[in-house]
């Protein structure tokens, strides 16, 4: 059965809704550019919320070791989201120093982007496969989807993310065969706006997947 993350939660009651429906993980928005960004207070409550129930996930770009150090000691993640231009030496470092293991978010358009992936097979703990945006965008939650197709064949555990909605979900699972799947802008109604509704519905669609 394909597990669902929820990204860029900031209200108590969706991540409260997020948690009953059944995602194994919640992702906490630490990019202050981002719409879905949470304070250090914010993501410690809702990292409280969800602890035991769900994986908790803290993103960043291109962050440094005090960043780090902050994020790591409000929250207590159980995984680091690198979403920037991080090396595989600064992955496998950041895992290192902090003991937390790294998801390497990787910005897909064509066939030799996923291969790249392959430079971080000893650094990351998983790999999430996302768009490429248009340079003008922020990194992540921009609705943009990439040619499924590409992660045809792919073994082992990875994230499928980027233009996922309920509605077309099935036919991503179908087409790429993740066994995770990533939504953000996906189930929200404005930028950083969750709705309930979606959330289920996503969750479900993922959950009927086949």
């Amino acid at each position: 059965m394909t597990k669902v993350k929820i990204c860029g939660l900031s209200t108590q009651e969706t991540m409260q809704a997020t948690l009953d429906f059944g995602a194994e993980m919640v992702g906490l928005n630490f990019f202050p550019r981002s719409p879905r960004y949470v304070s250090f207070e914010q993501a410690a409550q809702l990292a409280d919320q969800a602890r035991g129930k769900s994986k908790i996930v803290s993103l960043f770009v291109d962050a440094d070791d005090a960043l780090l150090k902050a994020i790591n000691a409000a929250v207590r993640p159980d995984y680091f989201q690198a979403h920037g231009s991080e090396t595989p030496e600064r992955v496998a470092e950041i895992s290192k120093l902090f003991g937390v293991p790294v998801i390497k978010v990787i910005k897909v358009k064509e066939a030799s982007d996923v291969a790249a992936a392959k430079l971080y097979k000893h650094a990351a703990e998983l790999i999430l496969f996302e768009a490429k945006a248009p340079e003008n965008l922020l990194p992540g939650g921009n609705g943009h989807s990439f040619d499924w197709n590409l992660l045809k064949g792919k073994d082992g555990q990875f994230i499928l993310a980027g233009g996922l909605t309920p509605d077309n979900l099935a036919q991503a699972i179908r087409l790429s065969r993740a066994p995770i799947v990533d939504v953000s802008s996906g189930v929200e109604t404005g930028l950083g706006q969750k709705d309930i509704s979606l959330i289920r519905k996503f969750i479900e669609a993922a959950k009927s997947a086949r």
